[in-house]
């Protein structure tokens, strides 16, 4: 008996080793970490797909974005008076040349461009001649920075309807404003193109070195807009209302290389999104009442630094375009704005609108698109005259007696 159960227990452990339920325990925690691994990884793989189909998607926008504004048709009807659009624009004409919109101007690194000093006889539009002094000031006279015993200095400041763009330099108004009045000395700092952040920055710079008497701004509506843009004929700078303080950005302004070589590196596709996003903003009057905030934060920024270098302020709307012909009595809603700001700030003010109608009325034809001729000039600085002469900021004496007056 013994020894059949010592054979059958020999035979026992031979078929069934002791070892073998250890080795099931070890290949059953070995499937357990492997399965964990899989269910580890499958999320990461998923991420890494994700994130290779966005980049994917991302290249293809922007391939197509690239496409699309390459086209000088699509870009005509997408464009808009933003600073993606401006940009884009002055890409496509100038940006392989590195050149400025005009052969007149140069590149600035405060105030973005300015017009070119020493410029001889320069034939402009419709035959005009175009001179301009060692500083970049429009004519031929020099000024120095202190003016000339017993004379009225007046700083004209301005964009293309006060640099005259349609005419000779003798035919500005800043310059027949000067022959009305003998004993006055007339400088225009008026360039095309320029916001009322440029003039601002001009009038710090260089407008306050010629220590005038009196500092007339030429005011258009239009240029209101330009104050919220950072590009425009080319790339400019801009202020922000900081916590309701003036902040300037984009200054330095970098050259048209620099500009054109960045240019490779940006983003067609955030432009198009950015532009969208601006035509939204425009649409809802976001960017309208940003416009009217910015723009009577700058003229207040001007009127305090006219004051503060002796000289008084003096603001005159220029009426421009569908105004001009404008022969309703009461004040456009621009024109309401423009004297509504002025009484409340204590500004002098001229409404130069009631010489255009009268004229008119008179028989004169008068340029009522685009930019003003000689004649529209004309009227422009009579109707200056009269005012600061009847406001008392020069004396009537520094006027010619055959001059009408104020209507």
């Amino acid at each position: 008996i013994h020894r059949r159960i010592l054979v059958r227990l020999a035979r026992s452990s031979q078929a069934r080793p002791l070892e073998a339920p250890i080795s099931r325990k070890r290949l059953t925690s070995g499937s357990i970490f492997l399965s964990m691994g899989v269910t580890l990884l499958t999320p990461l793989r998923r991420g890494l797909s994700w994130m290779l189909y966005a980049l994917a998607l991302a290249i293809a926008f922007e391939g197509a974005s690239r496409l699309a504004l390459s086209s000088d048709e699509f870009l005509r009807r997408v464009s808009a008076n933003d600073d993606p659009s401006w940009r884009l624009r002055w890409i496509a004409r100038h940006g392989a040349t590195g050149r400025l919109p005009y052969e007149i101007d140069e590149w600035h690194a405060t105030r973005g461009w300015a017009l070119k000093p020493s410029l001889r006889d320069v034939r402009v539009t419709g035959g005009k001649i175009l001179n301009s002094n060692s500083r970049g000031v429009r004519g031929r006279t020099e000024h120095a920075d202190r003016k000339a015993a017993r004379t009225t200095r007046i700083l004209v400041l301005g964009d293309s309807f006060t640099f005259g763009e349609d005419v000779g330099d003798e035919d500005t108004y800043s310059a027949q404003l000067e022959r009305l009045m003998p004993g006055t000395e007339v400088i225009n700092l008026g360039v095309h193109g320029y916001g009322h952040d440029q003039m601002l920055v001009y009038l710090r710079e260089e407008g306050i070195r010629y220590h005038p008497d009196v500092v007339v701004l030429g005011f258009l509506t239009g240029d209101m807009e330009r104050n919220v843009l950072s590009f425009r004929d080319y790339a400019k700078p801009r202020f922000v209302l900081d916590g309701g303080t003036l902040a300037l950005r984009g200054s330095p302004v970098p050259s048209p290389a620099e500009m054109a070589n960045a240019e490779r590196w940006r983003s067609k596709f955030g432009d198009l999104l950015a532009m969208l996003w601006l035509r939204y903003r425009w649409k809802s009057g976001a960017i309208s009442e940003e416009t009217r905030a910015l723009t009577l934060a700058i003229l207040d920024e001007m009127k305090a630094t006219i004051e503060a270098a002796g000289a008084r302020p003096a603001f005159a709307y220029l009426p421009a375009y569908g105004e001009i012909d404008r022969t309703h009595p009461g004040m456009t809603g621009p024109e309401r704005f423009f004297f509504s700001y002025c009484r409340q700030r204590g500004i002098q003010s001229m409404y130069l609108r009631p010489y255009f109608i009268r004229k008119m009325k008179e028989g004169a034809v008068l340029k009522t698109t685009g930019h003003w001729g000689p004649l529209e000039h004309r009227i422009a600085a009579e109707g200056i005259r009269a005012y600061l002469v009847d406001k008392g900021l020069v004396s009537g004496d520094q006027a010619e007696s055959d001059v009408e007056r104020r209507p």
